[in-house]
């Protein structure tokens, strides 16, 4: 029987999807079976589809590991494979970082002296008393768990490597305790790590042994973690009005950096590192979607993030100099063959399909945004995120017309200002104020957590730009941003003021002549009249 592989299995008595994969014919031999199974882990398709990228990819990389015969692995890999290790342990006591014993310095000071690289780990000669017993225990227990990693990746590996990934791994599980202990005591905010990060990661940490080790690394001297310098920076920087989103983004870039070195030592960070940082994002493709990141992403995001911390820290006298000045990425000019904006029979049929979605296995929140988002956003010019954070309290009655209210306490704000928007007429004949009407305090296309909304925000994104897709192909074309483009110019097609549409758009005045005068709701309200209906039926 051929199996579907380009889509996740769901299980027909439990509902969770599956990766189910046929093993190639000159790996069954290896692996001993013909089909590879392995559980996503949930009943939602979107996210389904989502883990189903990432297991593929971590299938398809153990399966070239396999087939590339004997490898000898390098200090940096080693540490790189042990970084999952890190962010599972993390994960595993997110809810309750205090539950875990601690594992002193000291005992990890003597983890791998006198140790037999080529045996099995234990100290020459036999140790004696209750010290000796838990590091001989530790040690047991990062050789299992590079074995578990060994496995699980597909490697083929001689004594001498195993053994470096296990004392890799004993820094890995090191340096996770020492910031539970860190989260436990309040020296540090809880959201250093993504409590998310429990079901995303490949699972390769099999075991949570009695006693639960305690294996953190710490930094000598007067060392300072990258990781610490991102949240000084950040009280400094959110008491200056920047925005909670690039917080996460800086999050996600130290994250991947200190994965990529190593180490989160901010004083041994070199040009050099950076440099092969900066390399290797351009070279690997996101977990997530497969796709590589842009150029772009990784100038304006990560290097970015990395010039800011740095560049922070030297002003702040914490380090002598910042390893990421002067590097960067000369971005070549695309070639335009397009317009960024949805065309007329885009839009129409984008339209088209939200008003015709009927809601698949997913939360109600979500089929009301695949309904009502784009309708949004073809008639306000807003952007995608700033139309799925609204809430009920943000739609009111004034006079004839309907207005939203756009504001950074519902979520998030390019330019942290709010602004209102009356709605087109054909939006609510369509009746979105009555779906309003009918929908309970809070949000209405998404449900916070205890984080906060970003994390939900960027999800929900994700699931409207890949309904999009499915009616918009073509990917010269931005599937959410389109609208905004769209909207500009049907705007001036339709005789309004740039002024006007930068108002009601959200974008920064073109002058300073522009910043007088004010953009009034009256003003805002005769140019979206002005707007013309999109034709999708015979009823709009």
């Amino acid at each position: 029987m051929v199996l579907p592989m380009s889509r996740p299995w769901k299980h027909p008595k439990t509902g969770v999807f599956w990766l189910r994969k046929r093993i190639p014919d000159d790996l069954q031999g290896i692996v001993g079976k013909r089909e590879e199974l392995k559980s996503l882990g949930t009943k939602d398709p979107d996210e389904a589809k989502r883990r189903l990228v990432a297991a593929l990819a971590e299938l398809d990389a153990r399966w070239v590991n396999l087939r590339a015969g004997p490898k000898e692995l390098t200090e940096r890999e080693a540490h790189r494979l042990a970084s999952r290790i890190h962010d599972n342990w993390l994960a595993i006591h997110a809810d309750n970082p205090s539950d875990q014993l601690v594992w002193h310095t000291e005992w990890y000071d003597r983890l791998w002296t006198e140790v037999n690289p080529l045996g099995d780990g234990e100290e020459r000669p036999a140790s004696v008393g209750i010290d000796s017993l838990i590091i001989s225990n530790m040690r047991r227990f990062a050789l299992q768990q590079a074995d578990f990693c060994i496995d699980g990746l597909g490697l083929n590996v001689d004594d001498w490597s195993r053994f470096r990934l296990a004392k890799a791994v004993s820094a890995a599980f090191q340096r996770a305790s020492l910031t539970l202990q860190d989260v436990a005591s309040g020296r540090i905010n809880p959201n250093v790590f993504d409590r998310g990060a429990k079901g995303d990661q490949p699972s390769l940490i099999l075991v949570d042994p009695e006693g639960q080790q305690n294996l953190k690394e710490r930094a000598k001297g007067d060392s300072v973690a990258i990781s610490s310098l991102l949240e000084r920076w950040w009280r400094e920087a959110s008491a200056a009005g920047r925005k909670p989103s690039t917080y996460e983004s800086y999050r996600n870039t130290v994250r991947m950096f200190t994965l990529f070195i190593g180490h989160d030592d901010a004083g041994s960070i070199i040009a050099k590192d950076v440099i092969a940082f900066k390399d290797h994002r351009l070279q690997t493709p996101s977990p997530k979607t497969g796709r590589l990141p842009s150029a772009k992403t990784v100038k304006d995001s990560d290097l970015s993030a990395l010039k800011t911390i740095f560049g922070w820290a030297v002003g702040n006298q914490l380090i002598p100099a910042n390893p990421a000045a002067g590097i960067t990425i000369k971005l070549a000019r695309s070639a335009k063959v397009r317009s960024k904006g949805f065309s007329d029979a885009e839009a129409q049929a984008l339209l088209i399909a939200a008003l015709n979605y009927q809601p698949q296995n997913e939360r109600p929140e979500t089929a009301a945004a695949k309904r009502w988002v784009p309708w949004l956003c073809a008639f306000t010019g807003a952007r995608v995120g700033e139309v799925a954070q609204l809430r009920k309290q943000d739609l009111t009655r004034l006079g004839e017309d309907w207005v939203i209210r756009i504001t950074p306490e519902a979520g998030t704000v390019k330019n942290n200002e709010a602004r209102e928007i009356v709605l087109h007429p054909q939006v609510v004949d369509l009746g979105f104020p009555a779906f309003v009407d009918g929908c309970v305090d809070g949000h209405l296309f998404l449900r916070s957590s205890e984080r906060g909304v970003l994390g939900p925000l960027q999800g929900l994104k994700n699931r409207l730009a890949e309904f999009a897709r499915t009616t918009v192909v073509d990917p010269r074309v931005a599937p959410n941003h389109g609208w905004r483009h769209r909207f500009k110019t049907v705007g001036m097609e339709a005789g309004i003021a740039p002024r006007i549409l930068d108002a009601i758009q959200g974008q920064a005045a073109r002058s300073v002549a522009d910043t007088y005068g004010d953009v009034t709701i009256k003003t805002v309200a005769a140019a979206i009249h002005k707007l013309p209906k999109i034709l999708v039926g015979d009823s709009t």
